[in-house]
């Protein structure tokens, strides 16, 4: 959308006419279950609308409509070609409702609403429009046995597939686990945050609208102890795929063991290394990488460069020009076109992140930018975005994921030390070498024990290569072909050929 155009538009005023509903979706149409709750926006505290508290029951009726539905084939027996259509259209469709997607995902968990309409739409729009055209390019294969047999190696679809997802990106991550399951031919049960509801229940909306059969896409918002809970434990879910805090991951875990032992593919939190070399020709452009990405969304990414580790020589000189970076990241309601910040998802998570930022400052680490709260007077959620220095990695700023925006400057001296700490952490999603020697550049790489490894850039990203960590980062991948593997199951058929 033209950036011209949207700053003509009183933004303020469309979203005064958004009436969003929070009543769940199951088998193809809205239904009023059982209790809600309210949900106010953390932008102002308006009252946005009253969401649906699912439970086990509603919860096991959508799980009965999915596997109705996949037993019955009317979507998982289409051809890969009829399914790639349906995803397609879908992907229109959510394009053509850029404006209220975006300014649902604004409202709803505090994101600036540039961010939301030029960044999440389009990125979720691609990902359904590309496993769409991606289905019916995927081949099965023929295994080398002998002239007396054929055996025949194919992907089915695994049946129903749960999907938890999280509040930071509640629209890229419903589509990142929807593009891969829904072309392969799955039914889905997708369970939002329920502190970011709406753009779910939208797009089940518009799924419906572009042809995917009813009761194939069911949605049902709640908390996660209740409608996340009662999800991993059915019985009739054959996989979840859940992004999210590592401790629920862990309980994810735990109640496949005590269920079905479904497949538990696990996207869960990080504490990226960011390695800036005194051999790097343009520090200042690294410290504009690291300030751009960590308080893009607010520091309410899992892959936030939120350790910057600096070679010693250049760390004083660096973490000036990261703190200059970081000023032209002020918090803004969201609704302001070109706010370089919005708000926090609530007032528990910036709770949580200033309780953060006293235990930096309580452990001895220097305070250079932010730290507090502010725009208490909007009744929002905000906070400054705030730059630690002399950080140890056995603080606390340093061992736990804050997600906020709050960045941590670490110092070593050797290649040898930075690889040490970097990887002294229980997670391991991203990292980034900045180095113009190329095989420092390649060793660092190889080194570090990580998903995903950028070199001299950060946040370049693309939907046909693999998102994912390692260690208490999780298993499995979402984007590319791969996460086509997380919701199919392997098949062998053999067939014995007489002479």
């Amino acid at each position: 959308m033209n950036s011209t155009l949207c700053t003509e538009i009183d933004w303020h005023v469309r979203a005064g006419r958004l009436q969003p509903d929070g009543r769940a979706f199951i088998a193809g149409e809205r239904q009023s279950l059982g209790a809600s709750f309210a949900k106010h926006s953390p932008l102002d505290g308006r009252l946005l609308g009253h969401v649906a508290r699912c439970g086990s029951a509603e919860v096991d009726l959508a799980v009965r409509s999915a596997r109705q539905t996949f037993d019955d084939g009317r979507w998982a027996r289409q051809a890969p070609a009829q399914r790639k259509v349906v995803l397609q259209r879908f992907a229109a469709l959510v394009l053509e409702a850029r404006e209220e997607l975006a300014l649902l995902e604004c409202l709803d968990m505090g994101k600036p609403l540039r961010n939301a309409l030029q960044v999440d739409v389009p990125a979720s729009a691609r990902c359904l429009a590309w496993y769409g055209e991606a289905i019916d390019k995927v081949y099965g294969e023929v295994a080398p046995t002998g002239a007396d047999a054929l055996a025949l190696i194919t992907r089915e679809a695994m049946g129903v597939i749960g999907c938890v997802v999280p509040w930071n990106y509640p629209l890229i991550m419903a589509c990142w686990k929807l593009g891969p399951a829904l072309a392969a031919g799955n039914s889905v049960v997708l369970k939002p945050s329920e502190k970011s509801p709406f753009s779910a229940l939208r797009l089940a909306e518009l799924a419906l609208q572009a042809g995917l059969p009813a009761g194939v896409l069911n949605v049902v918002p709640g908390y996660g102890h209740e409608a996340g809970e009662a999800l991993a434990l059915h019985p009739e879910v054959d996989a979840i795929g859940f992004t999210g805090s590592t401790r629920v991951g862990r309980c994810m875990l735990e109640y496949a063991g005590r269920s079905n032992l479904k497949r538990v593919y696990n996207e869960l939190g990080g504490k990226s290394a960011f390695l800036v070399f005194n051999d790097h020709a343009d520090p200042a452009a690294a410290a504009r990488a690291a300030a751009a990405s960590l308080f893009f969304n607010q520091g309410e990414s899992c892959n936030a460069p939120s350790r910057v580790l600096v070679q010693e020589s250049i760390a004083e000189a660096f973490t000036e020009q990261l703190v200059e970076a970081a000023r032209g990241f002020r918090p803004e309601h969201g609704l302001t076109w070109g706010a370089p910040m919005g708000a926090l998802v609530d007032e528990a998570q910036l709770k949580s992140v200033e309780s953060y930022v006293g235990a930096g400052l309580q452990e001895g680490a220097r305070l250079r930018l932010g730290g507090q709260r502010c725009h208490a007077e909007s009744g929002g959620s905000y906070m400054q975005a705030t730059v630690f220095d002399q950080v140890d990695n056995q603080m606390r700023i340093a061992r736990e994921e804050i997600f906020g925006p709050v960045i941590s400057v670490l110092r070593f001296k050797t290649e040898a030390e930075a690889i040490a700490i970097a990887n002294d952490s229980p997670y391991g999603l991203q990292a980034a070498v900045w180095s113009h020697n190329i095989n420092r550049a390649h060793r660092v790489a190889r080194a570090l024990r990580a998903g995903t490894v950028h070199v001299n850039q950060y946040d370049e990203d693309d939907i046909t290569v693999p998102f994912g960590g390692v260690k208490q980062s999780g298993n499995g991948r979402d984007k590319s072909l791969h996460a086509l593997e997380k919701y199919t199951e392997l098949k062998t058929t053999w067939i014995q050929i007489d002479a």
